[in-house]
């Protein structure tokens, strides 16, 4: 059972703290059951006898028993309490640690609405267990046993109550604890799917508002919504009849004892005080089956999502770490690629085949293509965020997959197709690859990257705020901030994935003549869809497909390439 195993494997180091809030527990329960002992006691012997000293006697030791059955509680709440906040903290830690080595292959398949959800909720409601378990679940079995123990004490006559109203007790709970299963196990998918339509909304904001778009989302949204308010409601109904099924049972039960025990007063069978006594544990017993029940109410929804972490944790990355990883290279800003294949799983074809180049350092290499001719796959397997299905990625003379992923991301200043930056500071955007970077080092970064001016008309310069993804600054900025950000790391390959696309014509070449001088010992490889970012290369391969059908310098492949001539003559004309 996930649920179980979960518990095992995450709890084990605070067992010394489950230990002391068993051991406060029990002091605690046996400190309330006791209490209507000594209030028997007290009604005996002291107000029926009117021995007003005995009764200060007595309610002296009540008072202290209760003072012992405060602190201990709190005591036990407060141990519980954090053993079960560093054992959610220790499992968000393992989500998040196994999340980031996931290649984007694993993020896809789960989706990122559902991995927020699992690291969030789901580990909220199964530390939510653990919450409860700690007060509730160690104090009502004592509860139980002990309390049934001193009833039976005090009358043993009055007993046949307790053999009715426990399992008239755990039948009607049950019942609604069933009826709950089903309604929680929904709810978490329910959750999954508003986070997924409310963040696709968020995202895609612009592209609502250009097409006009906002009433069919907001009934896309409305229907998620409704969904889960018709499911959680449901769960709320079946929830909120345990409370008058307790009552019910309780008062029953409590008009049976105070029925048979008046008659056995009256016969001399049982004194006053024995009948309150028995009155308060019935109760109390009654009480520990409902805090037993609603914990095995809360049992369903942990344990669905127990089961969707532990398939997270499960989840091994397609992009494995070496076991005796390559931590010394002999070569320097070279990549290659032989006879490499990618193909995606379930896919029926092939994204690349058989793609075979290589690139040294003071060369650039540029791609162009079609839409979805592979282009981006093909630089993605470079910093290995995905691994080729067939052949093999070489960087300075050695497979990608043999290369300590440190040292491998320490060589490749890789800018994505869409640029991301986090929240903070233009200067942490730009140190985000190398923390050391002076400002020095982060105004030459850029200088280059056409940068230097947009980020001195900020208020703040350097410490300008960024919201997070970029929010604040325009796409070209953005993408600009992105490039300088890899010039920061001073890489021995920089990978460019159509990485100026936002730029104008005049910025791009401005940016590439900057560049030039800065990577002269280090090999780039430029993905590009306009023709005058990369007529300079001195290698251009030219993929459709996913295969290289063109390969060599500008002049060239026009004359010899169809594809690429159709490429530039639809960008640049009769200037061909």
């Amino acid at each position: 059972m996930n649920l179980r195993r979960l518990l095992v494997s995450h709890l084990g180091p605070y067992r010394p703290l489950l230990l002391i809030v068993v051991v406060l527990q029990a002091v605690q329960s046996a400190a309330s059951l006791t209490l209507p002992a000594l209030n028997a006691d007290l009604i005996d012997n002291g107000v029926l006898q009117g021995d007003n000293p005995y009764i200060w006697r007595t309610g002296g030791v009540m008072i202290a028993f209760t003072i012992v059955q405060i602190v201990f509680a709190a005591g036990a709440v407060w141990f519980g309490a954090r053993a079960a906040m560093s054992f959610g903290r220790d499992i968000r830690r393992d989500i998040f640690h196994t999340v980031t080595s996931f290649s984007a292959q694993e993020v896809g398949r789960f989706g990122a609405p559902s991995l927020i959800t699992r690291i969030t909720n789901d580990v909220q409601q199964v530390m939510m267990l653990v919450v409860l378990a700690c007060t509730m679940m160690i104090a009502a079995p004592m509860a139980m046993v002990i309390g049934i123990f001193f009833a039976l004490r005090e009358d043993v006559g009055l007993s046949v109550i307790l053999l009715v109203a426990i399992p008239a007790a755990i039948v009607l709970l049950g019942q609604v604890v069933v009826r709950m299963v089903p309604a929680f196990q929904l709810m978490q998918g329910r959750i999954d799917r508003v986070n997924g339509v409310l963040r696709e909304q968020i995202t895609g904001i612009r592209v609502v508002r250009a097409f006009v778009r906002e009433p069919e989302e907001v009934e896309r949204f409305a229907a998620a919504n409704g969904e889960l308010t018709a499911t959680s409601l449901r769960a709320g109904r079946i929830m909120a009849s345990m409370f008058p099924t307790v009552m019910l049972i309780i008062n029953v039960s409590s008009i049976a004892v105070l029925w048979l025990g008046a008659d056995r007063i009256a016969s001399g069978e049982m004194q006053l005080g024995s009948l309150v006594a028995y009155l308060s544990y019935l109760v109390q017993i009654l009480i520990a089956v409902v805090m037993l029940t609603f914990m095995v109410s809360m049992l369903p929804r942990a344990a669905v999502a127990a089961g969707r972490i532990v398939e997270v944790l499960d989840t091994e990355s397609s992009v494995v770490v070496p076991a005796d990883p390559v931590t010394t290279v002999s070569e320097r800003g070279t990549l290659e690629f032989r006879d490499v294949s990618f193909t995606y799983p379930g896919a029926e074809v092939g994204v690349l085949t058989d793609v075979s180049f290589r690139l040294v350092a003071g060369q650039t290499t540029a791609i162009i293509g079609s839409t979805g001719a592979g282009k981006s796959t093909l630089v993605n397997l470079v910093p290995r965020l995905f691994d080729a299905t067939a052949g093999t990625v070489l960087v300075d003379g050695v497979d990608v997959r043999r290369l300590d992923p440190d040292l491998l991301w320490s060589k490749v200043g890789y800018v994505p197709q869409k640029p991301y930056l986090f929240s903070g500071t233009v200067a942490s955007n730009l140190r985000y690859g190398r923390p050391d970077a002076t400002d020095a080092e982060l105004w030459d970064a850029l200088e280059i990257a056409q940068a230097s001016s947009f980020v001195q008309s900020m208020p703040d310069g350097l410490h300008s705020e960024i919201t997070q993804g970029g929010g604040n600054v325009s796409g070209g900025q953005r993408q600009r901030l992105s490039i300088a950000r890899a010039i920061v790391v001073r890489p021995e390959l920089y990978v460019f994935d159509d990485s100026f696309s936002a730029l104008d014509l005049a910025t791009d070449a401005r940016l590439r003549v900057a560049l030039r001088p800065h990577t002269r010992d280090a090999g780039v490889l430029i993905v590009a869809q306009r023709v005058s970012t990369i007529a300079d290369a001195d290698q251009i391969l030219v993929i459709e497909d996913g295969r290289i059908v063109g390969r060599g310098r500008h002049d060239w492949l026009i004359d010899t390439c169809p594809t690429y001539a159709e490429i530039v003559a639809s960008q640049l004309g009769e200037r061909v």
